[in-house]
C-alpha cells in the first residue's frame, strides 16, 4: 500500500533473509524486461533512479513498459508506454521480446493478465500477516483459472515463496 494506507510499509517489517532477497535479485537480473501499471511504474520511477547497486543498475536500464491511458511522457530511462488494449499490447509485446517479462505489484494489470492468460508463471512472496483490507491481487475472472505449483520455499520471517504455472485444462 501506499503512504495513504494505514498499513503502509507493512511488508517492510519482515526479514526475508538471505535467501529471500537472493530470489528477488535472482528474478531481477533474470529478466529482459518490466512491466507495470501506472501507479506502480510511478512509485518505482520516483524512488529508483537514485539508488545504485546491482538491483538497482539493472531496474534502472532495462527495457520497462508501462500499461496507461493517462501517462503521456514517462521520464525514467527505457520506458515506453502501452496504450490501447491491454491484453493486444501485451500478447504483441511477448511476441516480440526474448525472455522474461517481470511485472511487480501492479495489481490491476496482473489481473488482466490472468483473465486474458497471459502470465506464463505466477511469483507470490506470502507474508505470514492478515491485514484486512487493501488492495486484492486476485480479482474476480470470467472462469476458473487453474495453477500448478512448482516450486515453493519459506525464507526469512516465515515468508513463503510459491511459484506457479497455468495448470492444463485437464488437471484436477
Amino acid at each position: 500500500g501506499g503512504a495513504d494506507y494505514r498499513h503502509a510499509g507493512w511488508s517492510f517489517e519482515f526479514d526475508r533473509g538471505e535467501e529471500g532477497d537472493r530470489f528477488k535479485l535472482d528474478e531481477t537480473l533474470g529478466a529482459e524486461a518490466l512491466l507495470l501499471g501506472r501507479v506502480t511504474y510511478e512509485g518505482f520511477a520516483a524512488a529508483w533512479p537514485s539508488r545504485e547497486g546491482e538491483f538497482a543498475d539493472k531496474f534502472n536500464t532495462m527495457p520497462k513498459y508501462v500499461v496507461s491511458s493517462t501517462l503521456q511522457e514517462p521520464e525514467w530511462q527505457n520506458s515506453t508506454v502501452l496504450k490501447g488494449d491491454v491484453a493486444e499490447e501485451v500478447a504483441k509485446l511477448k511476441r516480440e521480446r526474448d525472455g522474461d517479462i517481470v511485472v511487480h505489484g501492479s495489481p490491476q494489470l496482473v489481473q488482466t493478465l490472468l483473465e486474458h492468460d497471459l502470465v506464463d508463471e505466477l511469483r507470490v512472496m506470502l507474508f505470514p500477516v492478515v491485514l484486512g483490507d487493501g488492495k486484492r491481487l486476485f480479482g474476480e475472472t470470467s472462469d476458473k483459472k487453474p495453477l500448478r505449483l512448482v516450486d515453493s520455499k519459506v525464507v526469512g520471517d516465515g515468508v513463503a515463496i510459491l511459484v506457479y504455472e497455468p495448470a492444463t485444462s485437464g488437471m484436477k
